[in-house]
């Protein structure tokens, strides 16, 4: 940008450059100088005079500046380029480029914790030392911490890219709080006596559906998008290809690759489906729909209020949200004893390690005999020799022991 990065450098043969940050807007002003050395240290000099005035708030654009189009802008327009002024601009550019969940994410980010934190700061005086304050004082977990961090890294990063700020204060740095470790988390499973249960407690023509969510481990958005057409009978299959979310006025393509997938079709939810084609099937389009409209569900809030509360009041199991079916499907697939990665593949995971991470409790442990397989195929391998004639005698004879003991015909205890 400048001489050695200065903010200074050789604009022609008869000018010279200076860069600076004012009220959040990058400026490039020339003054008549040849680009000498002598010339260049004495605009370092000037540039230097300028930042001090604008740290000091005495910085007065006209008088240093008086032919520059630039200052008759802030002539015209005092008002400081503030966090909260950029963001809100940003957002509404980057709706276009962002999935509508993600855009709504976004908003709720900034509306609710951004600007409250730093939304009167210039936006050309944010530092870390701010982030690093306003963050500490949020009563909130490290995954909000980033989710916070990201949005504004995303809207700083496009700052820089558009040369409205120089550098962005949070790049190559993460604000974390130091967290106590947990003594429960969210998972927390329905037992197959509380599945029995809720069903009882449903009406039949509406029970299909929470059978189907326990049966295959779908997020409610994905539920409630789900269509008849997905359905691959012949092969006991369904594809997840789409997601409602709040956000979102139509289904929308899942997140990741990984979310767009097909999934096997067990008895449970293959007899749910069953069940569900007397009330849907002719009218084609969504799977499960409204109970009282007879319309798609608009979000999986909807399926809380009118289904899943009454549902678990009346069969007195203890209240949990509609996505533990997912964490109970989960569970009950590990603690059967399936491949992990299966299960991340049912679930829509890129592979297993978040399944071992949130799950891995379900997962079965070792019983008493783990490793004889092992030791009945390797532990006579040839191929690991013996280093001395000694301790190849010692494991012939071993060997040769073990022959005899195990070359017996049962309880008589006769050789065979």
């Amino acid at each position: 940008m400048g001489r050695d990065g200065r903010g200074v450098r050789a604009a022609s043969d008869s000018s010279i450059e200076i860069t600076f940050q004012y009220q959040g807007v990058r400026c490039r002003e020339r003054v008549p100088l040849k680009p000498s050395a002598t010339n260049l240290r004495k605009a370092e000099l000037h540039k230097a005079a300028i930042d001090h005035a604008i740290a000091a708030g005495t910085f007065d654009y006209a008088a240093t500046f008086p032919s520059s189009k630039r200052a008759s802008q802030f002539r015209r327009n005092t008002a400081v380029m503030t966090i909260a002024m950029y963001l809100g601009e940003w957002l509404e550019r980057k709706r276009k480029q962002l999935k509508s969940s993600t855009a709504e994410h976004y908003r709720q980010l900034i509306t609710g914790q951004l600007i409250p934190m730093f939304g009167a700061l210039p936006l050309g005086e944010l530092t870390r030392k701010h982030v690093r304050d306003g963050m500490s004082q949020r009563t909130v977990s490290n995954k909000t911490l980033t989710n916070l961090q990201s949005c504004l890294r995303s809207a700083l990063n496009d700052a820089v890219d558009d040369e409205v700020i120089e550098a962005s204060p949070l790049a190559g740095w993460n604000y974390r709080n130091r967290e106590t470790q947990k003594e429960d988390d969210d998972v927390d499973p329905f037992t197959a006596a509380e599945q029995a249960a809720i069903l009882a407690a449903i009406p039949p023509e509406r029970r299909p559906q929470v059978q189907f969510a326990f049966w295959t481990g779908l997020r409610p958005s994905e539920l409630i998008a789900l269509e008849w057409g997905d359905v691959d009978w012949l092969a006991g299959e369904v594809r997840i290809v789409r997601a409602k979310t709040r956000a979102a006025s139509s289904p929308e393509a899942p997140k990741t690759a990984s979310g767009r997938r097909t999934i096997k079709l067990l008895g449970p939810a293959r007899d749910a489906l069953l069940k569900q084609k007397a009330q849907t099937f002719m009218a084609g389009g969504r799977v499960f729909c409204h109970p009282l409209t007879g319309k798609p569900w608009e979000h999986s809030d909807e399926i809380r209020k009118v289904l899943w509360v009454h549902a678990l009041k009346k069969s007195g199991v203890r209240y949990r949200r509609p996505y533990q079916t997912r964490h109970t499907y989960a569970s009950m697939m590990l603690s059967a004893g399936e491949h992990p990665m299966w299960v991340a593949h049912q679930m829509g995971h890129r592979d297993w390690a978040m399944i071992a991470r949130i799950y891995g409790r379900w997962m079965p442990s070792a019983d008493a005999g783990a490793g004889a397989r092992a030791e009945q195929l390797f532990g006579g391998n040839d191929s690991i020799m013996p280093t001395s004639e000694p301790e190849a005698a010692i494991l012939l004879a071993a060997r040769k022991d073990t022959k005899l003991a195990l070359n017996v015909t049962g309880p008589t205890g006769q050789h065979a």
